[in-house]
């Protein structure tokens, strides 16, 4: 009997809908469903609360299964390389290609073993690999490539795309999981590794502590026997498959998605010397628009440099020297999308949200008329989203947060401040260029411009330093720092907000603060930031 099976019988014996279930271990009815039907496996703590529900041991549920010790939410905050956006660091100090190398091989070899439910002897898994233009990608690649095919699975190359065209790819192709090589909006000299699952969605916490594990050489921990993991042989060694076809399907994809031409449209691009930099173009000039780029020249070494959505103020002067009526910037992965309207004004994650969700509900397609955003979120795009019938449920910051509360209530509109927008119907990630698409449908349909689509929010003056420091837990446990913190909101009464959060892929703790001008923001960041250097937690 399947593992699907016998949860069906058991949940049945109890007289459990799916539903039930389903709130009873805090899943969506589709997760279930996906267990029942053999689709997917329960996380490992999923598995341990339906065995309490249902009353049997782990193996009378699991069989044969190896069984992985449990790590609550807290445990997995403290993973040791891997953060909320994947494996990051700077390229061979912090992250080497012998370390991508060790990622690869235990891919190559969970996907075969029956860790990963996997029923089927001599099973090959295929897995799908995409980068970003850094120079360190090409040789993180290949690391990666090298140890996937050693462990006997078959390695699909993508070469310079985007993030979420790996994942569109994944769902599309049926791939066991796909990988991407890229630092997102950090240095060139920084890269990371994601590691996105077969519904083109992360890697949840569980399966992330085993590659650590792995990287740490801790075997009993994956129950195997011996000093390594297997090596493939003979015609068992994976393959090596060039896979172009699936980014240009991916193309096809978003340009399938317009239902307007843009031929009217002078839209500046700016692509961060980034992943995208023929890929937006493509889309844009596919649709009509007439196209005007920057950040498209990239060396390796100038991702991010100067451009992109980190230093938007480019665009903002290239959309009004070159009088277009809108302009987009995206990061070096093109996950998020920041837009510049026809004034130059920048229009950022929050008013993007609002012009969507808007959208959205107009034509009844909000889910429960509610958007998810972060903490982060200016509280002056949360009180226009009630002006016009929709609610705010936030989150901690991370589009994987966001994702997880949109999945789990059904929601279908989510995103950041920075310009991760998740639009479910659409896509399991953030894609800046789906997001561009978007908001340029509604400046067609509505006949109005960015800048009036954007003029009912009025954000309050907000501004965020980072401070790179020794210990972001000490920081954030300082008495002293938290003092300094709650003098803050008393001094801002309730006209604006403060707030003190972590870095999840730097070593940098963010100081937030929003108020009725921006004089007020700088002078109550200095006064944190006074406390945290008095304390000694900046870094050399």
């Amino acid at each position: 009997m399947t593992l699907g099976e016998k949860i069906v019988n058991l949940r049945m014996n109890i007289g459990l809908s799916q539903e039930e279930l389903a709130e009873k271990v805090n899943v969506s009815r589709q997760s279930v469903s996906k267990w029942e039907m053999n689709q997917a496996l329960p996380q490992i703590d999923k598995v341990l609360m339906l065995c309490e529900l249902f009353n049997v041991s782990t193996d009378a549920l699991l069989l044969d299964k190896i069984e992985v010790k449990a790590q609550s939410k807290s445990e997995n905050k403290g993973l040791k390389y891997f953060g909320t956006d994947g494996f990051r660091g700077e390229a061979n100090l912090n992250l080497t290609s012998l370390q991508a190398y060790k990622v690869g091989r235990f891919l190559g070899w969970y996907f075969s073993s029956s860790l990963s439910g996997c029923d089927k002897p001599n099973y090959r898994p295929r897995i799908v690999i995409g980068k970003d233009t850094r120079r360190s990608s090409y040789m993180i690649e290949y690391s990666i490539v090298a140890g996937i095919t050693a462990s006997g699975a078959d390695a699909y190359m993508l070469h310079v795309t985007t993030t979420p065209s790996v994942s569109y790819v994944i769902r599309q192709d049926e791939f066991d999981c796909g990988i991407m090589i890229t630092a997102s909006h950090n240095p060139f000299y920084d890269n990371g590794i994601k590691v996105i699952n077969r519904y083109g969605e992360k890697l949840d916490d569980e399966t992330t502590a085993l590659i650590e594990a792995y990287l740490d050489s801790n075997l009993n921990a994956l129950g195997v026997m011996g000093d390594d993991l297997p090596l493939a042989t003979r015609s068992k060694i994976g393959c090596i498959v060039d896979y172009v076809s699936g980014r240009n399907r991916y193309l096809g994809y978003l340009i399938s998605l317009a239902s307007n031409s843009y031929k009217k449209l002078r839209i500046g691009l700016d692509c961060a010397n980034g992943a995208s930099w023929m890929i937006a173009k493509s889309v844009f000039s596919a649709i009509g628009a007439q196209t005007y780029v920057i950040g498209a020249e990239p060396d390796g070494l100038n991702v991010n440099q100067n451009c992109g959505s980190t230093h938007i103020e480019n665009l903002c002067n290239f959309v009004k020297e070159k009088h277009l009526d809108m302009g987009f910037a995206f990061d070096g992965d093109a996950d998020r999308c920041l837009a510049v309207d026809e004034k130059g004004n920048i229009i950022d994650g929050d008013t993007i949200m609002y012009i969507l969700a808007k959208r959205l509900k107009n034509r009844g397609m909000l889910n429960d008329n509610t958007v998810v955003a972060t903490i982060m979120s200016n509280s002056g795009f949360v009180s226009a989203l009630k002006a016009i019938g929709i609610k705010c449920v936030q989150t901690t910051v991370g589009d994987r947060f966001v994702y997880e509360c949109m999945q789990k209530n059904g929601y279908s509109l989510g995103g950041e401040q920075s310009g991760h927008i998740i639009l479910k119907k659409y896509a399991t990630t953030g894609d800046g260029i789906l997001t561009a698409i978007m908001l340029t449908e509604e400046v067609c349909d509505s006949k109005l411009s960015l800048c009036e689509l954007a003029e009912p929010v009025a954000l309050y003056p907000q501004k965020m330093k980072n401070l790179r420091v020794k210990d972001k837990t000490a920081v954030l446990n300082d008495a002293a720092v938290l003092a300094s913190k709650e003098e803050v909101e008393k001094l801002i009464d309730g006209k604006g907000r403060a707030l003190l959060r972590q870095s999840g892929t730097e070593p940098v703790i963010r100081i937030m603060v929003e108020a009725e001008s921006e004089e007020l923001c700088d002078k109550y960041i200095d006064m944190i930031e006074k406390v945290v250097i008095e304390r000694g937690h900046l870094s050399e």
